[in-house]
């Protein structure tokens, strides 16, 4: 990605909401991960140490939202000034939440897709990085941002088995919402840690799975809203 990154770098929003539903169901299934959760504002993930936190959330009429920041990449501020995030921010926004997030100086970046592509603000010129490469590295162009979740899951699991071919065939199964038990199975064989510390909940994925409506039994967690 470019720095500070440019709309360009992010990919379609429905392959970022099967990638990062991806990182929420193998969360869900055990506890040595960031913290996930699921709600009328998307999907939000906060870092376990404070590192990153960001969220997602698919609208009707193929329109997204996507923003965060990240505590050592984001650049937030001109001189004193906390950077306008949402200057030229369509009306669909949640505007009143949005706000009360600039003002907590809780955004480092802030894309909007619409009309079939993304937009964002515009930056000064002395901005050095938005820290969107840094809290979501697997939200860019191609097959090496998929590669980038395969080593993020290894990084933190610390399992010896190859979990490139599990984990791109889950994420293509999450973006045509047909998930099921056998899905979550062979996904977390490959990244779960059996001899690990932590309990391995493959019931908790699948629960997780279904109220993101990744699954032919959707409990009405269909990721998106007018």
């Amino acid at each position: 990605m470019h720095r500070p990154s440019v709309p360009e770098d992010l990919d379609h929003p429905e392959r970022l909401w099967a990638r990062a539903a991806t990182l929420s169901v193998v969360a869900a299934a055990m506890d040595d991960w960031d913290d996930f959760s699921w709600g009328p504002l998307g999907l939000q993930c906060w870092n376990g140490g404070g590192a990153y936190w960001w969220r997602l959330k698919l609208y009707d009429d193929g329109r997204a939202l996507l923003c965060g920041q990240d505590s050592d990449g984001s650049y937030t501020h001109s001189g004193k000034r906390q950077i306008d995030f949402l200057a030229g921010g369509p009306q669909w926004l949640p505007w009143e939440r949005m706000r009360h997030d600039a003002e907590g100086n809780l955004f480092g970046f802030v894309y909007w897709w619409q009309d079939g592509a993304w937009a964002r603000a515009p930056y000064p010129e002395t901005m050095l990085d938005d820290g969107l490469e840094m809290a979501l590295s697997w939200a860019g162009t191609g097959d090496d941002a998929i590669g980038r979740i395969v080593e993020d899951l290894v990084a933190v699991t610390e399992t010896e088995v190859d979990p490139a071919a599990a984990v791109r065939a889950f994420i293509a199964a999450a973006e045509a919402r047909t998930v099921g038990a056998a899905d979550i199975t062979a996904l977390l064989d490959a990244v779960c840690d059996q001899d690990s510390w932590y309990a391995v909940r493959p019931e908790a994925a699948l629960a997780f799975a279904v109220e993101l409506g990744l699954t032919a039994e959707d409990r009405g967690g269909v990721p998106v809203a007018s």
